[in-house]
């Protein structure tokens, strides 16, 4: 299930955002989790099953009623057994109303997603 980022669970965020290609250095991965701490338009979740195990981070574009998959990451334990799937599905089904897009390092797995 996707729940909302706390500030209680940046340590295993910051873990599994460091999976992402663009966030492998730790200022960058700082900064990135200083900006959905901070930014209104950006929205952090994670996927708890017994443990959290998983990530997604979107921007919400107000303007073209958009959600940008911005990271989108799974421990490495848990990958290729549908969980990426499932936290697109939820973040889809969590905002109806809005239009999931993706970047450039997250299209070609949101593709896969068959919700765009």
């Amino acid at each position: 299930m996707l729940i909302r980022y706390k500030k209680n669970f940046e340590k295993i965020a910051m873990g599994l955002l460091s999976f992402m290609p663009n966030e492998k250095d730790l200022k960058k991965l700082q900064q990135t989790m200083k900006e959905y701490e901070t930014e209104e338009n950006r929205q952090l979740f994670l996927w708890k099953e017994e443990d959290i195990i998983g990530l997604i981070g979107a921007l919400y574009y107000p303007d073209t009623n958009s959600m940008e998959i911005q990271h989108i990451s799974v421990n490495p334990s848990h990958r290729f057994q549908g969980v990426g799937k499932r936290m697109v599905k939820a973040l889809k089904d969590m905002f109806p109303d809005k239009n999931i897009i993706s970047n450039e390092n997250t299209a070609a797995f949101i593709e896969k997603c068959d919700v765009c």
